[in-house]
């Protein structure tokens, strides 16, 4: 199973602003700055992560974005089924496209759709809040990220 980079980009778009104060703007250039991520690509992503009710955006000189969500309340398993285009794993998950001749009588789909399952299962036990449980110490990490860019 891999993620796509918007899904690891809304991840740490999330972590970021989570690990600031709830009522704290925050621009896409600190974050980008943070990570080295291109704010043009980051935009896109904080457009929809808007759109789907996890960001507040207050525009204006002293704009920025922030969670319009409790960390508690956002969960990572949720996110993920959200940012991503599609789990086929393989050919035979897309019925549509399906051109595996052997696809009615082979095991190997229902094995990575258990496996599917799982990841699923695990993402759901955790909210935005378990990621940032050790907060001071992330803070500390972007602070020196930050500072060696100066």
């Amino acid at each position: 199973m891999r993620l796509t980079s918007y899904s690891d980009y809304s991840l740490r778009v999330l972590l970021y602003l989570a690990i600031n104060k709830p009522d704290q703007l925050v621009t896409i250039k600190e974050i980008s700055e943070a990570y080295s991520i291109s704010s043009n690509h980051l935009m896109k992503i904080t457009f929809n992560l808007g759109k789907m009710g996890y960001l507040e955006t207050v525009r204006g000189r002293n704009g920025g974005i922030r969670l319009a969500k409790n960390p508690t309340e956002i969960n990572i398993g949720t996110l993920v089924r959200k940012t991503e285009e599609d789990f086929y794993l393989v050919e035979c998950f897309n019925g549509e496209g399906n051109n595996c001749v052997i696809s009615p009588v082979c095991s190997l789909k229902h094995m990575l759709n258990e496996a599917l399952q799982a990841f699923f299962s695990v993402l759901d036990q955790y909210t935005l809040s378990d990621m940032i449980m050790n907060k001071t110490v992330l803070k500390e990490y972007f602070d020196q990220s930050i500072s060696h860019k100066d």
